[in-house]
């Protein structure tokens, strides 16, 4: 009990870091190229992939199933996974960084549009080296450095 009064305490204590800004980057590489690219990059890391999201597919199944209509993405996949040297950086700092794992990088295309985005979440303060990992791992895919 008392483990848990200062695990609370400690999570109650930490100072918030900022998620809700979205860094987005465009690409004229096709979906499943940019798909494919984000998967070697990921995998180059080290990284194991937690799970692959086929968020556009699902939409576009279940669409009907709720009367919707509207077709909000050509393609759409989320990438989860986590980093065991930066989780344990990150949650060292401060343990309520743990609610951000595992961490996600999204790759989507809008109905008739060629533009396929890569984004991830935005993270400062005791979460940067994780934002160093996912701009650091879109950069690579990308070929943007």
């Amino acid at each position: 009990m008392m483990f848990r009064t200062a695990l609370l305490c400690t999570l109650l204590a930490t100072t918030p870091v900022l998620a809700g800004e979205f860094e987005t980057y465009e690409t004229d590489l096709s979906f499943e190229d940019a798909t494919f690219a984000i998967e070697n990059a990921i995998l180059g890391e080290g990284l194991v992939i937690d799970s692959v999201s086929h968020v556009g597919e699902m939409l576009e199944r279940t669409k009907a199933d709720i009367g919707a209509t509207a077709t909000i993405f050509a393609a759409a996949d989320v990438f989860q996974f986590c980093s065991a040297r930066v989780s344990r950086e990150v949650m060292e700092a401060d343990p309520a960084n743990l609610r951000f794992c595992p961490y996600g990088i999204h790759v989507w295309q809008m109905p008739d549009s060629e533009t396929v985005l890569v984004g991830h979440d935005r993270y400062e303060g005791t979460m940067a080296p994780v934002q160093d990992l996912l701009s650091g791992i879109v950069k690579e895919a990308l070929e943007l450095d």
